[in-house]
């Protein structure tokens, strides 16, 4: 899992509250279960003007042209501003997935549905929670700013204009920002314990041989 630390990146916009997750990656989608791929995927149904397929080419599918993420201003933006209950739905971590696929690093919402704030710490995604009128200030000004950008510091838990004029403070819990910060998702965590996991099976062998004998 790719480690964040700071995130310097332009804003786009998703300015609808209750964002679902079928809308994040309709359900079509969720067949394949690698982690790569999704990004082409995002937003789907509102992002292309016909209904995609799995495996499909997107390069040729007509394109609405009023979806943010269509338009030049937000082009290679990493960081998505969001309205509240972002991630509902149904669990499917497909949705992290997508998101980071497509080269965000960062959402921005006055709200997270649980499942779907915790699966991003587990792909590398940083879920910020500030208030309804801090993300309205920022809404009012990625609009008016074309190329609004904005600092992400995760060490210090700081949101920042450009300029430093600026800084929002958030909070993390503190094991959910080490592991982001390391870029440690569950399996990195339990393999750094490798070493005292073969010592338990060592012992366990040597106490209870019987447990670890083929009956062939």
């Amino acid at each position: 899992m790719r480690s964040f630390e700071v995130e310097i990146g332009i804003v786009a916009p998703m300015d609808r509250a209750n964002v679902d997750t079928d809308l994040i990656i309709p359900k079509q989608f969720l067949k394949a279960i690698g982690r790569s791929g999704f990004g082409a995927y995002l937003f789907d149904s509102i992002r292309y003007m016909d209904e995609g397929q799995p495996g499909q080419d997107c390069t040729g599918r007509p394109l609405n042209k009023e979806f943010p993420l269509n338009q030049i201003r937000y082009k290679n933006a990493s960081i998505l501003l969001a309205r509240e209950n972002f991630g509902c739905g149904s669990s499917r971590e497909h949705a992290p997935w997508a998101l980071e696929d497509f080269g965000f690093r960062c959402i921005i919402a006055p709200s997270f549905a649980d499942i779907f704030y915790n699966n991003c710490f587990k792909n590398g995604l940083l879920p910020v929670v500030l208030s309804s009128e801090v993300v309205e200030t920022l809404f009012q000004k990625m609009y008016a700013e074309e190329g609004f950008r904005l600092v992400i510091d995760l060490e210090n838990e700081i949101v920042k204009s450009i300029d430093g004029v600026t800084e929002i403070p958030f909070e993390v819990d503190s094991f959910r920002r080490k592991c982001l910060l390391e870029g440690l998702d569950e399996i990195d965590l339990t393999l750094k314990s490798k070493d005292r996991i073969r010592e338990y099976e060592d012992l366990k062998k040597q106490n209870s041989p019987w447990l670890f004998q083929s009956n062939t």
